[in-house]
């Protein structure tokens, strides 16, 4: 009976491998195991994921492009802080802040730079708080420019000059120095490295421009008038637009102490 038995299902066997329907039970497993994978398989890379490859931000795409050149300017002395008395009695806080102001409306004219102050009034700025270059640092300026008015014993003493402290403020003094002398018309006193405390804690390029000699009667009659300070304010600010034009040409804005 067993042998008949065997016989009759090998014979069905053999029938269903004719048709091509009778495969290993091994290979049903194999398929009922990999069924579910092969699933799981086809619901991750559906539309779905694809919309969330489609939403990773291109770093390069979120960059940042037309941020303002920052510039700090910082007219010298005030409030209790007259500076220097000028040979007509006048002080040289009034004088800078003056200057400073003509400046700013200059430069807010440039749409691609925005100008700051370090005050618009006749506020007193102390040194030991060191508010001056805390405040350019803080606003993380690209240059800082402080206007003064020079003095000397001598009344004979004259011309302009423009004082950094860092190696990268440089050229920034060398390109201020060049367009001021050319508005004043004063003696060319050149740049000078001084330990200064308003362009040696800012930690961005900082110039301090002395404009003219207060102390000097013919000088300090001129820096009075609105024409001549019409006329520096315009050269400062070319300067500052040729000097930005030179540090992006150099590649040289993200600048090294």
């Amino acid at each position: 009976m067993l042998l008949q038995r065997n016989h009759k299902r090998n014979h069905w066997v053999n029938k269903l491998k004719v048709k091509g329907i009778y495969t290993k039970p091994n290979r049903w497993l194999l398929l009922l195991l990999l069924f579910p994978l092969l699933i799981l398989s086809a619901c991750t890379s559906g539309p779905e994921n694809s919309k969330k490859d489609d939403a990773t931000p291109n770093k390069e795409n979120t960059k940042s492009s037309g941020t303002a050149f920052k510039v700090v300017i910082d007219p010298g002395h005030g409030g209790k802080d007259n500076g220097a008395t000028g040979a007509s009695g006048r002080y040289e806080k009034n004088f800078t802040l003056s200057l400073s102001k003509k400046v700013q409306k200059l430069l807010e004219d440039e749409p691609e730079i925005e100008v700051l102050m370090t005050r618009t009034d006749d506020s007193f700025l102390s040194q030991e708080s060191r508010y001056r270059p805390k405040y350019a640092n803080k606003q993380n300026a690209d240059v800082f420019i402080s206007i003064h008015g020079n003095i000397f014993s001598d009344p004979d003493v004259s011309g302009t000059e423009t004082f950094y402290y860092h190696k990268h403020s440089r050229q920034l003094a060398q390109t201020i120095q060049k367009h001021v002398v050319e508005a004043t018309e004063f003696r060319d006193r050149g740049i000078k490295k001084e330990e200064l405390f308003v362009v040696k804690d800012t930690e961005m390029p900082a110039s301090l421009i002395e404009v003219g000699y207060m102390t000097n009667p013919q000088e300090e009659s001129k820096m009075w008038t609105d024409e001549f300070q019409s006329r520096v304010a315009t050269s400062i600010v070319e300067g500052i637009k040729e000097y930005r034009e030179q540090s992006e040409g150099q590649g040289n804005l993200e600048w090294i102490s």
